[in-house]
């Protein structure tokens, strides 16, 4: 693997010692850049994460615009469920629809899990693609849904406001909705390493769901599996755990594992890390519609989530959750430019 010219995020990831906080950001790659929206008029979303060239090209827009500390690969969550035997789709203004929704235990028993190279194929030659581009310049991450988010997806038939037919399962049939999270995790776990073969510096488990669920639940049907992936993949990269509204049950989220724990805008950075404990590193956790406002109050919140971390090894500056559609590309800039000032060594 060539050698980093800013391994700056994996320092932070091991809790050592780094020359600044270092930043990236959820879709950094994506819709609030003209660059991305120019290729969007040739090509659809899915056209765009199944075309390795286009996926390395949407990859490095945000690389070669910013000085970001780390990329992360163009792709979806939902990639790997062609290969589980459900089929998708993106509709326009309104998100992912599953057209054959997993409802019943013989809709359940028909989920495969995945051959990474044959089912993803396109995604891995992507990996490749951008190890070659980015020539060492820094770090990138690969990622996986979750297998709550990804149940909840499959099962709901898209978003959901109140998870009905994911926790009608879950609580009136569990052995059904155990079955099915069995298969994901054996997905998440061969999808995850397939990438850190390919070449990924580090990867980040996304489970921006699961924060409907209480405490008790989440132990009894979420907790297992996210611990068996994270003790399941490769132990040669770093491993983020990333969840959204869980900041009422932090003590189990660590549990779980993961060499860093995601932490979204909706805990004060200080105290979540306390609850964690230092032993872990951190990341997060600016809340995403602070980048709508001036620059002088970017300035003042990005300031406080850095006085929060005290400097201490081992803070990723990053959102609290992904980039939102018409972010204003300049305060993008001004954001990473501003952690990087703020937080020289």
């Amino acid at each position: 693997m060539t050698t980093l010219k800013n391994d700056n995020f994996l320092r932070a990831c091991r809790r050592e010692k780094t020359d600044h906080t270092p930043v990236w950001l959820m879709r950094q790659a994506g819709r609030y850049m003209k660059e991305y929206m120019a290729l969007k008029e040739k090509y659809s979303f899915l056209e765009m994460c199944k075309n390795p060239e286009i996926a390395c090209e949407v990859t490095m827009q945000p690389i070669n615009a910013f000085e970001l500390d780390a990329a992360i690969i163009f792709a979806d969550i939902l990639l790997p469920l062609e290969g589980m035997g459900i089929d998708f789709g993106f509709k326009k203004d309104h998100g992912p629809v599953i057209h054959n929704p997993v409802r019943t235990r013989a809709d359940i028993d028909k989920v495969k899990v995945i051959t990474p190279e044959e089912d993803v194929p396109y995604l891995l030659e992507a990996i490749k693609l951008v190890q070659n581009e980015l020539n060492g310049k820094v770090p990138l991450i690969g990622f996986s849904g979750a297998p709550f988010t990804l149940a909840s997806y499959i099962i709901e038939g898209g978003g959901s406001r109140n998870y009905t037919f994911a926790k009608g399962i879950m609580y009136s049939d569990p052995k059904a909705w155990h079955k099915l999270m069995e298969t994901i995790t054996e997905v998440v776990i061969v999808y995850l390493n397939a990438q850190i073969k390919a070449g990924v510096h580090a990867v980040q488990l996304f489970d921006s769901w699961v924060g409907c669920l209480g405490p008790n639940e989440y132990m009894e049907f979420a907790f297992p599996y996210t611990k068996r992936i994270i003790e399941s993949v490769d132990k040669s990269v770093p491993f983020i755990n990333f969840s959204t509204n869980t900041g009422t049950y932090l003590n189990l989220i660590k549990q779980a594992g993961g060499d860093v724990i995601g932490l979204d805008w909706k805990v004060n950075l200080d105290e979540g890390w306390a609850t964690i404990g230092h032993d872990f590193a951190v990341q997060g956790n600016l809340d995403p519609t602070v980048l709508f406002s001036t620059k002088d109050e970017i300035k003042r919140r990005t300031k406080d989530v850095l006085d929060r971390a005290e400097g201490r090894n081992g803070h990723i500056f990053n959102l609290g959750h992904g980039i939102i559609l018409g972010t204003p590309v300049d305060n993008v800039k001004y954001l990473i430019d501003t952690v990087h000032d703020l937080s020289q060594k």
